[in-house]
């Protein structure tokens, strides 16, 4: 169709980019209240929440976001919020592991001793002291992000043509690879070296934000 491939690989960045953001932050911010509340309340809230938790985890991440698209329908919004509610459960579970080693900590029964509410402890003492794992985490999830939208994109349930997503240019491509290779070679790559790039600042983040690994 005379379409330029390098321009149309350029301008998918942004629609794969946003899409890992922002599918990410909905994670992130249901994932981490979760936890919180799961890992400070315990009790009744903890089982019924990490029950949910538990049935989200025992689907694979790719069925549960297509089972989402297939009822709320294809589309970019629909496709950032199938692959965040996905990811919930990393996120969930993180931050829980996480608060339950920090609760009991000194500075928390201080702010409890203060008067401070339940709320203003979780938001201003808790959470920032669990913030090393939830980035990493984060960084990480954006790259798992991308290779889910740009599954889901490949098969039909995520953005359709002429949309320049890389799963779809990918799936638009594969009837000519034979005579035109580089109409799926080239997205293919603009995947593989985003994941590859994001992996390596998860991995760098993780060895500077560990305090185990630091001397």
């Amino acid at each position: 169709m005379g379409r330029d491939i390098f321009s149309r690989v350029v301008y998918g960045s942004r629609i794969s980019l946003k899409v890992g953001f922002i599918s990410v932050g909905i994670a992130l911010v249901i994932g981490t209240l979760i936890g919180a509340v799961t890992g400070y309340y315990g009790g009744r809230i903890d089982i019924a929440l990490m029950r949910f938790i538990d049935v989200l985890q025992s689907i694979p991440d790719i069925l549960l976001a297509i089972a989402i698209l297939a009822a709320l329908g294809p589309g970019l919004a629909n496709l950032m919020i199938a692959v965040g509610i996905a990811a919930i459960p990393g996120y969930a579970r993180i931050v829980r592991s996480s608060v339950l080693s920090i609760r009991d900590m000194e500075f928390v029964e201080a702010a409890k001793a203060n008067g401070s509410s339940d709320f203003r402890i979780i938001l201003k003492h808790i959470i920032p002291n669990c913030m090393a794992p939830i980035i990493v985490q984060a960084t990480l999830g954006v790259a798992y992000a991308i290779i889910n939208a740009a599954g889901l994109s490949f098969i039909g349930l995520g953005l359709e043509p002429p949309t320049p997503e890389w799963g779809a240019m990918l799936s638009g491509g594969r009837d000519y690879i034979r005579d035109h290779w580089y109409m799926t070679i080239f997205p293919g790559l603009a995947i593989v070296t985003t994941i590859f790039a994001l992996n390596v600042l998860g991995d760098g983040l993780r060895d500077a934000l560990d305090p185990k690994l630091k001397r």
